[in-house]
C-alpha cells in the first residue's frame, strides 16, 4: 500500500475480478450456450479451413495464404477471450492475474488491428485481380504475401505495445473489480486513481489511425473495383468479377458492422444498458471468427472442392 502525490492510497493488486453483466446477471446463463457453440464453430471451421489450404496443393496461392493468416488471427483472438468468459459464466471464476490481464489486453488490441490490416491487404489483392488481371501473377506473389505478413505483424505489434504498458503503470486505488468480461483498456484504467487522459488519447489515436486508415484503403479499393466492373462489357464478366469479391466484402461487413455498433453504443451509453457494450465486445471476438471460414467455404468453389477431396481421402 503506497500513498501517491495527490494524497490517494494505491493498493498493490495481484489480480482483478471480471464482473461481466453487473445490471443483467441473468444474461450469463442464457448467453453461455450460444457463446460456447459459436466458439466451437469458430475453432472447428477455422481449423478445417487451415488444414484444407495446407494439404491441398491447388490452394497454395497468395489469396488463400492471406485467408490462412485471417484464420490464424481469428483462432488466437477466440482462445484469448472466449474460454475465460465461459469459465466466468459456468464456474464463476472471475479472478484473472494482474499480468495475465494486461497480456490479454495486448493480444486483443494487437490482433484486432492485425485482422483489420489483413482485410486491407486482401482488398488490395482483389483490386489487382479485377483492375489489373494481367499483372496479378507478377504483383501478388508468395514474396508479396511474406512481406505483407511481416508488415501486418510489425505495424500492429509495435503500435499496440504502449496500451498495456500505460495501463499497467497506473496506481490502482478504486478496487480490483472490472465491470467487463475482458480486460479492455478503459475498463481497467478507470479503476486507477491516476489521470488516464494519456491512455484514452493513445487508445483513440491508435484505434482511429490504424483501423480508420485500413477502412479508408478498403473503401478506396472497392470503389476502384466497382468502377472497373461497371466498365466490363463481356457477357458474364461483371457477375464473375463481383463473385470473386463477394466473400471478402461480406467478411469486411461482418467485422466493421459489429465494430460500428459497439462504437455507437459507447457514444450513446446513457440511452442503453452498460451491459450492452460488454456483450458486443465479447461477440466481436467470436462472431466474425465463426462466420469468416463459413462464408469462404460456401462461396469459394475451390475450397469446397478441397474439403470434399480431403473427406473422400478419409481425412
Amino acid at each position: 500500500m503506497t500513498t501517491n502525490q495527490n494524497g490517494t492510497i494505491s493498493i498493490e493488486i495481484s489480480d482483478f475480478l471480471l464482473n461481466c453483466f453487473v445490471r443483467s446477471p441473468g444474461w450469463q446463463l442464457s448467453f453461455s450456450l450460444p457463446l460456447s457453440l459459436l466458439f466451437l464453430l469458430a475453432m472447428g471451421a477455422n481449423g478445417v479451413l487451415l488444414i484444407t489450404i495446407w494439404l491441398e496443393a491447388s490452394l497454395h496461392e497468395p489469396m488463400y495464404y492471406l485467408l490462412s493468416i485471417l484464420s490464424l488471427l481469428d483462432i488466437v483472438l477466440c482462445l484469448t477471450v472466449i474460454p475465460k468468459v465461459l469459465t466466468i459464466f459456468w464456474f464463476d471464476l472471475k479472478s484473472i492475474n494482474f499480468y495475465a490481464c494486461f497480456i490479454q489486453m495486448y493480444i486483443m488490441n494487437c490482433f484486432l488491428a492485425m485482422e483489420s490490416c489483413t482485410f486491407m491487404v486482401m482488398a488490395y489483392d482483389r483490386y489487382v485481380a479485377i483492375c489489373h488481371p494481367l499483372r496479378y501473377p507478377s504483383i501478388i506473389t508468395e514474396q508479396f504475401v511474406a512481406k505483407a505478413a511481416i508488415f501486418i505483424l510489425a505495424r500492429n505489434a509495435i503500435s499496440s505495445v504502449p496500451i498495456p504498458i500505460l495501463s499497467s503503470r497506473l496506481h490502482y486505488c478504486g478496487g480490483n473489480v472490472i465491470e467487463n468480461c475482458i480486460c479492455a483498456n478503459m475498463s481497467v484504467s478507470k479503476l486507477s486513481c491516476d489521470d488516464v487522459t494519456i491512455n484514452r488519447l493513445y487508445q483513440f489515436a491508435a484505434g482511429w489511425t490504424l483501423l480508420g486508415s485500413d477502412l479508408i484503403l478498403i473503401f478506396l479499393s472497392y470503389s476502384l473495383i466497382l468502377r472497373a466492373v461497371l466498365r466490363l462489357k463481356a457477357e458474364g464478366a461483371m457477375a464473375k468479377a463481383l463473385s470473386t469479391c463477394g466473400s471478402h466484402f461480406i467478411l469486411i461487413l461482418f467485422f466493421s458492422t459489429i465494430l460500428l455498433v459497439f462504437v455507437l453504443t459507447h457514444v450513446a451509453k446513457k440511452k442503453v444498458s452498460p451491459d450492452v457494450p460488454v456483450l458486443l465486445n465479447v461477440l466481436h471476438h467470436v462472431i466474425p471468427a465463426a462466420l469468416n471460414p463459413i462464408v469462404y467455404g460456401v462461396r469459394t468453389q475451390e475450397i469446397k472442392q478441397g474439403i470434399q477431396r480431403l473427406l473422400n481421402k478419409g481425412w
